[in-house]
């Protein structure tokens, strides 16, 4: 099984890139045959979606790129990082360039989501938004959870979760990942 890994953020310090870093461990740990590609949205960085921009310059190669990640993989784990409740630019924008290659951005994917935030909620409202979304850009929602306050539910110097029933909520969305190939 390949899978394609990345938290939906630009951050260099984004706690969703270490909960996304950890899953990934964690996926490897259940099944160590599992192929992992975890990319960085920075890899991919394009200028602003626009109209006018498409018909001058057609669509960036990296939208292109991006895709291809999306098509090789047999599934996806994605950490949405929130930004005033909704999806950060950085991904959105990739986002953008990439549905306008077809709206079937996600490829049929089983897809195990999740988010992570310094607050109470722990990105819980860009998760519903991603949830929602997903089924309209042929995307398949095996499991989602969201992890906050972060800080206390994360050693970030273990890479770990140390919140035992979120450790646990892990790894059943995990085991429905891999039960899909």
């Amino acid at each position: 099984m390949n899978v394609l890994a990345f938290a939906a953020s630009n951050s260099s310090t984004s706690i969703n890139k270490a909960l996304v870093r950890h899953a990934c461990d964690v996926l490897s740990s259940l099944n160590p045959e599992v192929k992992i590609d975890l990319i960085d949205l920075n890899d991919f960085e394009m200028p602003i979606y626009s109209m006018d921009r498409e018909k001058a310059s057609g669509i960036p190669d990296l939208a292109k790129q991006f895709l291809t990640k999306i098509e090789q993989a047999d599934a996806l784990l994605i950490s949405y990082a929130e930004h005033n409740g909704l999806y950060t630019v950085a991904y959105k924008n990739i986002f953008d360039w990439a549905s306008r290659l077809g709206r079937d951005v996600f490829k049929n994917k089983p897809m195990v989501i999740m988010s992570a935030s310094p607050g109470k909620g722990g990105g819980a409202n860009v998760l519903k938004v991603a949830k929602e979304a997903a089924p309209h850009f042929s995307g398949q929602v095996l499991a989602s959870f969201s992890v906050g306050p972060f800080g206390e539910k994360f050693d970030e110097t273990q890479n770990k979760l140390i919140d035992i029933e979120l450790a646990k909520t892990l790894e059943q969305a995990l085991g429905q990942l891999l039960k899909t190939k």
